[in-house]
C-alpha cells in the first residue's frame, strides 16, 4: 500500500531572505489582463502569475489572492513580492504548480485606490466583488487559461479587507472553494455564526481553512472570534499567530505558509501545531502576553527572574522552566484540560503567584489561575443577554457576633421588579471562600445565560463564606465545624438575606448546594433542615467512608427521618466529576447507604475530576431543576 505524502512537512515560518530574487532558478510569468465585468459594467484588470514551465497541455489549480482596503490588483506585487516567494518555493519543490490570480477587489467603475478609501460606496464595492468574482472573473480565467474547474482545485486567500472577503466568499460558497485563507482579516469579516452556519457541512467540504494574524495587530479580535467559534464547533483549521503588526511581513509569511498546503492531502490532526505564538490567556492581567495558550491547549509560560537558580510551573504536574541569556524562563506544557485551573510559580522552591496572571483565593492562599478554552463552555461565556448583578455584602452575624461577607447574585431586572425571588444558597470548597463561586465559578454568567434562554427561573444566589473561625479541627471535617456552619446559615445568613433582599421566605423557594467541603455542609445542614429547603445539591462530595464517628450519626438521623426527608425534598441532586474525582469513592459508598436507607436522590456525572469546570457544569445542571 502506498503512503500518502502530506503537505505539512513545512517550516513554521518563512526563512529570512526568502522574498529575495535568486539567480539560476526557473521563474513564473506575470501577466496583466483585462476581463469584461457584467457585474460592474466595465472592463476590469487583474494580475495573473503562471508557474515555471506553465503548459497549455496541463491543467492547473487556481489561487485567487486578494488585497486590502487601500490597495488594488498591484498591492501584493508592490508590497509582498509574491512571484519571488512562489518562484523560490517551486525551486525547492515545495509547491503544487498553480495559477495565482490577483484581482482588484473593489468592484466599481472607478476602482482606483484614491480619495477616501473608507467612503461608503468604496467599502460596499468590496462586498459587490463576490458577484464579480463568481460570475465574471472565474469564468474568464477558466476560458483563457488551462485550469481545473472543480472546487477542490480552487483556493481563495487575502490580506486585511481581502482576508475578510476570502472568509466571507470562500466559506459562503463552499460549492466553489475548498481552500480558504484569511491573513489579518479586517472588520468586514462576517460574524462566525454567519460565516459557518452549518459546521458539520463545512467540515465535510473544506480541505483547509487558514486564519493568521500578527500578535500586535489591532484587528486580531476578528481572527480570534472566528477561531473560537471554529474550535467550539470542532471545525479543523489552522490558527496561526506570529510576532507582528498589520503589515506585509505578516502577509508574506501567510502566503508562504498557506500556499504550501494547497492542492495536496492535508493531515488534519497536525493543523493545531502550525503557529509560532499562542493566544494570551483570558485570565492574564491587562496586556500581559504570557501565559499563552496554543491551539492544542498546550500552554507557554514565561517569567523574568534573572537571579533565580531554578524555576518551575506547578499545575498539579510540575514543569521545569529554561532560562535564556536575558533572564527569561520559559516552558511549554503538555495539553491542559478545559476550563479553570489554579497554578503557582515555584522560584527556588517557594510557591508564588505569576505577576502576569489574575489571582484567585484557592488552595488556602492567593494563587494564579488560567482559563483553558472549553468547547462545551458556551453556557458560561459572556453573551449579549440581559445581565444580573453580583453584590458584595458585609453583615454582622447574629450566630457568631462577628462581621462576615457574602456575594449575592441578583437576576436581570431585580431592581425594577416588585417580585419576590426564590433563593439558592451556594457553598464553596475547602481552601476557598465566598469569592470562589462568583469568580472561579462564573455564577453570574451561567445564570444570566440560563435565565435568558428561559431554562432557569430568575433567582437570587447567595454565595456564603463557609469557613468557620474558632470551631476547631480541620475545616468542615468534624461535627463542631458543621454545627457552627448550620448555626451561621440559620441564624446569620438567612435572616440577613431575608431582611435585605426581596426574596420568598418559604421552603419551596429555598435551595442549598455546595461543592466538596460545601457539599458536606449541604448534607449536614440541609438534611437536618428539610423544613427549610426544597432542593439540595451535593457536588463532588460525600460522607467519609473511613470516618464512621462523623458519618454514622448522619445515617442514623436519615434512617429515623427517611419519610420526612423524601417528602420534603423535591431534589436531592448528587454529582461527581467522574472516577478521577477525589470524592468519587466516598460518594459511591454514601449513595449505596442512601439506597439501603430508602433515601431518594438523582445522580449526575461529568468528567473532569475535582475541578471548577465540573462544578460550573453542576451549577448549570442543578439550577435548571430548581423552583419548578
Amino acid at each position: 500500500m502506498g503512503s500518502v505524502a502530506y503537505s505539512q512537512t513545512i517550516d513554521k515560518e518563512m526563512p529570512k531572505g526568502f522574498d529575495q530574487v535568486r539567480t539560476g532558478i526557473a521563474t513564473g510569468k506575470l501577466d496583466s489582463v483585462q476581463y469584461e465585468s457584467k457585474t460592474v459594467g466595465t472592463n476590469r484588470k487583474a494580475l495573473i502569475y503562471t508557474p515555471p514551465g506553465y503548459s497549455k497541455k496541463k491543467k492547473y489549480p487556481v489561487l485567487y489572492l486578494l488585497h486590502g482596503i487601500g490597495g488594488d490588483e498591484k498591492e501584493w506585487l508592490r508590497g509582498g513580492k509574491p512571484q519571488v516567494i512562489l518562484d523560490n518555493l517551486y525551486a525547492e519543490n515545495k509547491l503544487e504548480p498553480m495559477i495565482v490570480v490577483m484581482p482588484n477587489g473593489r468592484a466599481m467603475k472607478d476602482d482606483r485606490a484614491v480619495g477616501n478609501v473608507f467612503d461608503k460606496d468604496k467599502v460596499e464595492a468590496f462586498a459587490t466583488f463576490e458577484k464579480d468574482l463568481l460570475t465574471d472573473l472565474i469564468p474568464f480565467v477558466e476560458k483563457k487559461y488551462s485550469v481545473l474547474k472543480d472546487r477542490e482545485h480552487r483556493a481563495i486567500a487575502g490580506l486585511s479587507m481581502g482576508g475578510g472577503q476570502s472568509l466571507n466568499f470562500g466559506l459562503g460558497n463552499l460549492d466553489q472553494f475548498a481552500w480558504v485563507g484569511g491573513f489579518s482579516s479586517a472588520p468586514n469579516t462576517k460574524k462566525p455564526e454567519e460565516l459557518v452556519p452549518n459546521p458539520e457541512e463545512a467540515k465535510k467540504q473544506l480541505k483547509l481553512l487558514w486564519i493568521s494574524c500578527g500578535d500586535a495587530d489591532g484587528l486580531i479580535t476578528f481572527s480570534k472570534r472566528t477561531h473560537d467559534y471554529l474550535y467550539e464547533n470542532q471545525v479543523p483549521h489552522v490558527y496561526y499567530i506570529e510576532p507582528g503588526v498589520h503589515d506585509f511581513k505578516v502577509w508574506k509569511n501567510g502566503l508562504y505558509m498557506f500556499s504550501q498546503f494547497l492542492f495536496k492531502p492535508v493531515d488534519v490532526a497536525s493543523l493545531t501545531k502550525f503557529t509560532i505564538l499562542g493566544t494570551p490567556a483570558s485570565t492574564n492581567i491587562r496586556s500581559a502576553k504570557y501565559p499563552q495558550i496554543l491551539p492544542d491547549n498546550r500552554v507557554v509560560f514565561r517569567v523574568k527572574a534573572p537571579e533565580a537558580q531554578q524555576v518551575q510551573i506547578d499545575l498539579g504536574k510540575k514543569y521545569a522552566m529554561v532560562k535564556d541569556t536575558s533572564g527569561f524562563w520559559t516552558v511549554t506544557t503538555d495539553s491542559i484540560s478545559r476550563g479553570f485551573h489554579y497554578y503557582s510559580l515555584l522560584i527556588d522552591g517557594v510557591a508564588v503567584v505569576d505577576p502576569a496572571s489574575e489571582t484567585f483565593y484557592g488552595m488556602g492562599r492567593m494563587a494564579s489561575g488560567i482559563e483553558i478554552p472549553d468547547r462545551d463552555g458556551g453556557y458560561y461565556a459572556q453573551k449579549d443577554v440581559p445581565h444580573g448583578d453580583i453584590r458584595i455584602k458585609r453583615y454582622l452575624s447574629k450566630a457568631s457576633n462577628s462581621w462576615r461577607e457574602m456575594y449575592v447574585y441578583t437576576p436581570p431586572g431585580y431592581d425594577q421588579s416588585t417580585d419576590k425571588y426564590p433563593v439558592l444558597y451556594l457553598l464553596h470548597g475547602g481552601g476557598e471562600d465566598q469569592r470562589g463561586w462568583a469568580t472561579q465559578g462564573r455564577t453570574g454568567m451561567i445564570l444570566d445565560n440560563l435565565i435568558a434562554e428561559k431554562k432557569a427561573k430568575p433567582m437570587v444566589v447567595v454565595m456564603l463564606d463557609g469557613n468557620m473561625p474558632n470551631a476547631g479541627g480541620l475545616a468542615g471535617f468534624n461535627e463542631n465545624v458543621l454545627r457552627a456552619f448550620e448555626n451561621e446559615l440559620k441564624q446569620g445568613a438567612i435572616p440577613f438575606v431575608e431582611g435585605n433582599f426581596r426574596v420568598a421566605t418559604d421552603a419551596k423557594n429555598r435551595a442549598l448546594a455546595g461543592l466538596s467541603m460545601g457539599g458536606l455542609q449541604t448534607l449536614y445542614a440541609g438534611i437536618k433542615n428539610t423544613d427549610l429547603f426544597s432542593s439540595l445539591g451535593v457536588f463532588s462530595s460525600g460522607w467519609f467512608a473511613n470516618n464512621p464517628k462523623l458519618s454514622d450519626p448522619q445515617y442514623e438521623f436519615m434512617k429515623a427521618n427517611a419519610a420526612t426527608i423524601n417528602s420534603n425534598l423535591k431534589n436531592l441532586w448528587i454529582s461527581m466529576g467522574g472516577k478521577e474525582d477525589i470524592a468519587h469513592q466516598n460518594c459511591q459508598v454514601m449513595m449505596k447507604k442512601f439506597d439501603d436507607l430508602g433515601i431518594k436522590y438523582q445522580y449526575s456525572e461529568y468528567a473532569g475530576g475535582h475541578t471548577w469546570p465540573v462544578w460550573r457544569h453542576d451549577l448549570f445542571g442543578f439550577s435548571q431543576v430548581l423552583f419548578k
